[in-house]
């Protein structure tokens, strides 16, 4: 056995003072804090992969535009909690550039982050229906959502998509919503953290059986147009980003400026509900609400219990860069493509070396290179090549914590510096050694 980069001893020791019982359970944050008190201790530096934060520039004209509505004074004035009218403007604009949908500027309200986004939502459509009081996961997805869910008490459901590609999708989803409970369907496309991108057909079958159970989709997507093995880029022209949109009246299109633009640090993103559903009128909300439709109970009740509305300058900035992406004057697709070429080269990296793309295929096809993918290795559990991996200075999630049933860990590109591939190389090498 060739001596591992950290100690074991080490890095067991740093777990079992943070009080972590099941390293395969551990959160985001308790990786990543096992990652830097090791790499305290030891000076070894660790390739850091378990956080999805960008690690590109922000925009620039975004920062242009909210510097300027700070100097012209906008930071005593209290936003509109129905949002920037400019912002509504340009965020239906870009819906119909970039999806080829049309959702009314009244329907494209400003959150603080598509995280606030999915917390208002949930709180919203698990009020509608008093029979219908939980919320359907497609699985693997982002943690944190599900904890939105247990902060607030709402029942949730999930199952993992691996299995239920394609045809199959369609009767997994039904057994679910037959039950009549499931108020809303909540998925990722691309998918965090497996980077799998549900296809029209499937989004047709999510749409289709929405309409029939009269479910709401929420449809996150956070890293939006990330599909690199297509032509996204281009405004006002096809191919678009596919969304369930085109398939049903009952969605929510939640867009960050997190990853798209790099824009993560200010906290803003837009959330987008059909007209239809905007309108619509639910008797227990009315109820509940004064008799007001979805999207004002949306926006006056939800967001403003929440937050009184989103930062008034964060707003200028995300107007501005979803104008310059609309107007073709910024290309966001080619700015976030580095993502994809770091996935690509730490692919290969990690299967020379015996490990395995988790979630390998879209079907038939190969998976897309992005923002995230996942490794497994043969024989060894989630729980148990997480932890190994820190022995080698290498930190990733385990793929439990995120609703999958696979065996493997998500790793996130977003943090890899130019150096890191040789080290990666190096570390591996031993690691493969080391397993024989």
């Amino acid at each position: 056995m060739r001596a591992t980069p950290i100690d074991k001893e080490l890095v067991d020791g740093i777990i079992r003072e943070l009080g972590i019982q099941d390293f395969a359970k551990a959160t985001i944050r308790e990786v990543k804090l096992t990652a830097s008190i090791a790499e305290k201790k030891s000076g070894v530096e660790f390739i850091k992969m378990e956080m999805g934060i960008p690690g590109l520039p922000a925009a620039r004209m975004g920062v242009e535009a909210q510097v300027k509505a700070l100097q012209d004074g906008i930071a005593n004035l209290y936003p509109n909690i129905q949002g920037l009218p400019q912002l509504k403007d340009e965020a239906s604009r870009f819906v119909k550039a970039f999806i080829g949908l049309d959702v009314a500027p009244e329907g494209c309200i400003p959150v603080s982050g598509s995280m606030q986004g999915t917390f208002a939502s949930f709180l919203t459509c698990s009020q509608c229906n008093r029979g219908k009081d939980t919320v359907l996961f497609i699985d693997p997805g982002f943690p944190v959502q599900k904890m939105q869910l247990q902060v607030m008490g709402v029942r949730y459901e999930t199952f993992d998509v691996y299995d239920y590609r394609g045809e199959k999708l369609g009767p997994k989803l039904e057994s679910y919503l037959r039950t009549g409970r499931i108020c809303a369907i909540v998925y990722s496309n691309p998918n965090n953290p497996s980077w799998i991108c549900l296809n029209e057909d499937e989004l047709r079958i999510i749409g289709t059986l929405a309409t029939r159970y009269d479910a709401i989709v929420m449809e996150d997507l956070a890293y939006f147009a990330m599909d690199f093995r297509k032509d996204l880029s281009t405004p006002f022209s096809p191919p678009y980003q596919p969304s369930v949109g085109r398939y049903t009246d009952n969605y929510i299109l939640l867009i960050s400026g997190s990853k798209a633009f790099s824009y993560a640090g200010e906290r803003i993103g837009v959330t987008c509900i059909s007209d239809n559903l905007f309108h619509r009128h639910y008797a227990d909300l009315a109820a509940r609400y004064e008799g007001l439709p979805f999207g004002p109970v949306f926006s006056t009740r939800m967001l403003y219990a929440l937050s009184s509305g989103t930062s008034h300058s964060a707003q200028f900035a995300l107007a501005a860069m979803l104008k310059a992406a609309s107007d073709g004057t910024y290309d966001f697709r080619r700015e976030v493509g580095v993502y994809g070429e770091r996935a690509r080269k730490l692919k290969e990296i990690f299967t020379r070396h015996g490990f395995c793309v988790v979630y390998d295929k879209d079907l038939d096809e190969p998976v897309a290179d992005g923002f995230y993918f996942t490794i497994g290795y043969p024989g060894m559990t989630s729980g148990e090549l997480a932890r190994e991996l820190m022995y080698y200075g290498v930190s990733a999630i385990s793929l439990i914590t995120t609703g999958s049933h696979q065996e493997g860990l998500r790793v996130c590109t977003s943090f890899i510096e130019d150096h890191q591939y040789e080290m990666l190389e190096q570390r591996m090498q031993i690691f493969e050694e080391n397993r024989a």
